[in-house]
């Protein structure tokens, strides 16, 4: 058992010496560091002795109470990290305490701090914890540190959310790694609050193997500087800022348009398509040869006739284009599917030879003097022989 105590600080120190002939109770007073780590100390002694003590190192160690601090009311940085402490206490009278390192200990619930008015960074991370437990911490403590807390270190507790902390409007550092962390809505609610913070340290927490999660975090936060270790590149900010920018405005766009077009609980559908009653005028049925030229004819001939366009009413006019109508010759869907014949009437000096292509065309006319002519847009290089 090793045990803290004046003999031992003035047999060991060697960071400030001790002058010769001076008593030991001027030099305690005059100690403002203590450096006692890796000392194998289970034990903190009575120190009252050091008035003036403001740092004291006494990590790795094997303290398993913080006792006997209560003289040290000039004391700003306690560093107590991989020890066997399982309980904050005996801190409420270091009211001048900015620094307090309690890492890698076997604490529980954070707690006992509501009295340090000046504390400005908690270390808190990787506390030796039960199998399927979580570190707790105390909303009294937290509460208190608001006003003042910048820098604080949960990384590696089994933290689930991160609700317990928003009242810390002042935090500039916040380290949470190694934890289970997955909600990004709650993450981007806290950041919301925490205006001053510029690191960030989220790394091994479920979340971070979500989809694009360094850039959905930087668009949380517009004052973050370093996100897990890496600094943040001002033009990619001011890009994915950009683009959240937009994506709000759609997101607003489609709900305008949703709320205008559904105001009333029903889908507003566009009236019916309505197709006009009055005739197309000049329309001919296609596949009837011939049959405009004669329509044309009958036409003019029913122009010529007293009871023209010029002097009968709606009901005569309508009587004379169905007489007109009829009047064309009938053609039957077996007529308006054959194929068009031509006939040629044969020319005096030509000689008329029965025909071998055309089954339906008896003959074919040659004219005597017929001599066929080269095609002339046939490319010479394409023609075949």
């Amino acid at each position: 058992m090793v045990r803290l105590t004046i003999d031992l600080i003035a047999r060991v120190n060697t960071h400030t010496k001790r002058k010769r002939d001076e008593p030991l109770s001027q030099y305690l007073r005059r100690l403002t560091h203590l450096y006692f780590q890796e000392r194998h100390i289970d034990e903190i002694d009575d120190l009252s002795l050091c008035k003036n003590l403001s740092v004291l190192y006494l990590y790795d160690n094997r303290i398993a109470r913080i006792q006997n601090l209560h003289f040290a009311s000039n004391l700003t940085h306690l560093y107590l990290q991989n020890n066997l402490i399982n309980k904050i206490e005996n801190l409420s009278l270091l009211r001048r305490l900015e620094k307090l390192y309690l890492g890698s200990n076997e604490i529980t619930v954070v707690e006992g701090l509501d009295k340090l008015e000046n504390l400005k960074e908690l270390h808190i991370e990787n506390q030796r914890l039960p199998p399927g437990e979580k570190l707790l911490f105390d909303p009294r403590s937290i509460q208190a540190l608001s006003a003042t807390l910048c820098v604080l270190n949960v990384s590696g507790n089994n933290l689930e959310d991160l609700q317990d902390f928003r009242c810390l409007g002042q935090l500039n550092q916040f380290m949470a790694a190694d934890n289970q962390l997955e909600d990004m809505k709650e993450l981007a609610q806290v950041l919301t609050g925490w205006v001053q913070l510029w690191r960030l340290e989220l790394v091994g927490n479920p979340l971070c193997r979500k989809a694009k999660y360094r850039d959905r975090v930087i668009v949380m936060s517009a004052s973050l500087e370093v996100l897990d270790g890496k600094e943040i590149n001002e033009t990619a900010r001011k890009f994915l800022l950009s683009w959240k920018a937009n994506k709000e405005a759609r997101r607003r766009q489609r709900e305008d348009r949703k709320k205008n077009g559904d105001a009333d609980g029903t889908r507003r559908e566009l009236p019916p398509l309505q197709l006009p009653h009055a005739p197309l005028r000049n329309y001919i049925m296609p596949g009837l040869p011939g049959a405009r030229k004669q329509f044309e004819a009958i036409l003019a001939r029913s122009r010529s006739l007293p009871g023209s366009a010029d002097v009968m009413g709606r009901g005569d006019m309508l009587a004379q284009k169905t007489e007109i109508i009829a009047e064309l010759p009938k053609k039957s869907l077996s007529d308006l599917q054959a194929p068009i014949r031509r006939v040629w009437e044969p020319a005096p000096d030509a000689h008329v030879m029965p025909s071998s292509v055309d089954p339906d065309q008896q003959f074919v006319t040659i004219p005597t003097n017929f001599t066929p002519e080269p095609p002339t847009n046939i490319h010479p290089k394409s023609a075949k022989i």
